[in-house]
């Protein structure tokens, strides 16, 4: 099993040759609320991940927790929306909205399609800034998803 490859950088601009596939993973609400955290970068950089996000939550039967939306958004390149916090956080609340559980049933998820395209994973510390989850526990479901599968993990930090 490799190990989690630690870099400084931007999470939006994978530091992996061009002509090879990269997931870029981040976890969403599931209420369809999206503009604050890293989704403002990715915004920025393309706007499909977001406008499928939106039209996904305007259906009749938005996506549930632990499930992700691939979205392509460049050549070899494509973001993996995955719902993985249970509403957003508010002031006072005991319990911060990320569900380690949905996080470890997208991950396997996003294994799955990164073994079946070839594409190397690359993600901020997901989970930690506004769903309120701890690294200590996020990095485990990476380890026994991604890694455990022989996938190619890096994680930015900004």
């Amino acid at each position: 099993m490799t190990a989690i490859r630690y870099l400084k950088g931007d999470a939006t601009d994978p530091q992996e040759a061009a002509a090879k596939p990269r997931i870029i993973v981040h976890v969403c609400n599931d209420l369809g609320k999206w503009g604050r955290g890293f989704v403002l970068a990715l915004s920025k950089r393309w706007p499909a991940p977001e406008r499928s996000y939106r039209e996904a939550y305007a259906s009749n039967s938005p996506p549930a927790l632990g499930s992700v939306q691939f979205v392509p958004v460049e050549t070899f390149v494509e973001v993996a929306n995955l719902i993985g916090q249970r509403g957003i956080a508010r002031r006072g609340q005991k319990t911060p909205p990320i569900r380690y559980d949905a996080v470890r049933t997208g991950l396997a998820a996003v294994a799955h399609r990164a073994m079946e395209t070839g594409s190397s994973v690359h993600m901020p510390r997901i989970g930690c800034g506004l769903a309120g989850g701890r690294w200590d526990r996020i990095e485990p479901l990476i380890a026994d998803t991604l890694l455990a599968a022989g996938v190619p993990v890096a994680v930015y930090d900004f």
